[in-house]
């Protein structure tokens, strides 16, 4: 018998995180580190835990995460998203519960690329008249 495991992928800002979840005890593996180990702020832990803890399912998966690119918070947004996707290939049922959390909404903000002629993307060389 083959053990069922459950794929998604969640991306935040220029983050991606490709999750896989299996029948288990609740550890969270992220990049072949703990993820209490590899997101060492409080919020960020907090933000990884939540999907699980809105479900009800906190202690019923192994989750392995490979995530690559952006910063931390950036990180820690898309393996939320991942993890909230990976839910859902589990069970369908869950789908309001995390649709009214908002964590099935891919958050697609990313940083204004820079304008050519200008500082930065917005920011404009000081105007002289003379």
């Amino acid at each position: 018998m083959t053990v069922q495991r459950y794929y998604a992928t969640g991306k935040r800002k220029s983050a991606i995180a490709r999750v896989y979840m299996k029948a288990g005890s609740g550890n969270i593996v992220v990049n072949k580190r703990n993820y209490e180990e590899y997101f060492s702020r409080p919020s960020l832990k907090m933000i990884i835990r939540q999907p699980m803890e809105i479900t009800g399912k906190k202690d019923q998966f192994d989750l392995y995460v490979n995530v690559s690119g952006g910063g931390v918070a950036g990180q820690a947004g898309a393996v939320k998203h991942g993890i909230s996707k990976a839910l859902l290939e589990y069970d369908a049922e869950l789908r309001p519960i995390l649709k009214k959390a908002g964590f099935l909404t891919r958050d697609a903000r990313v940083v204004e690329r820079k304008k050519y002629g200008q500082p930065g993307a917005r920011k404009k060389f000081q105007f002289s008249k003379r």
